[in-house]
């Protein structure tokens, strides 16, 4: 059937990477990681920080990862920098993805049309920026999880069935 999806996950946060809180969003995605068959290859704690998001990702591309995931800095706080930090790395942005994860958490909560979550292509990576709460990172990951293999499979070059 091919191979399993090597994932990467990155939370973005600055109370947990410096120990203020326990980081909820990253063991969310993992758990949804798993429950979707993938392996998460590498996770990372990182402060919303555009240099230190950018090396993580690049990082977790350079080892493998077909797929990153990150959850956090997709609002609109002053310190909110994700989609900023995979904006100055991708090759191309994908806007359906984001569409689809604003749409769909509209329906839920009317604040979801403040996300500025994102899907882009960095180098041979998926990279899916996700809301930081633990639930909503899940949700919005499950709204577009139907592309996510054939999108993985046309950045790395590798055959697809359509």
């Amino acid at each position: 059937m091919g191979t399993i999806m090597q994932v990467g996950i990155i939370t973005i946060s600055d109370r947990a990477s410096s120990g203020v809180y326990e980081d909820l969003g990253g063991p969310a995605l993992e758990q949804a990681a798993f429950d979707y068959g993938w392996e998460v290859a590498a996770s990372a704690i990182v402060p919303d920080d555009i240099d230190r998001i950018q090396e993580a990702i690049l990082s977790f591309g350079a080892q493998g990862c077909g797929l990153i995931l990150t959850t956090g800095g997709t609002g609109v706080a002053e310190r909110d920098v994700t989609p900023e930090a995979v904006r100055g790395i991708m090759r191309v942005e994908i806007p359906g993805f984001g569409e689809i994860m604003r749409a769909k958490s509209f329906e839920i909560t009317p604040n979801g049309i403040l996300s500025r979550s994102l899907a882009a292509i960095v180098r041979t990576s998926l990279v899916i920026a996700l809301p930081g709460k633990p639930k909503g990172a899940v949700e919005c990951l499950g709204f577009v999880r139907g592309a996510i293999d054939h999108t993985v499979k046309l950045a790395q070059n590798l055959p697809t069935s359509c």
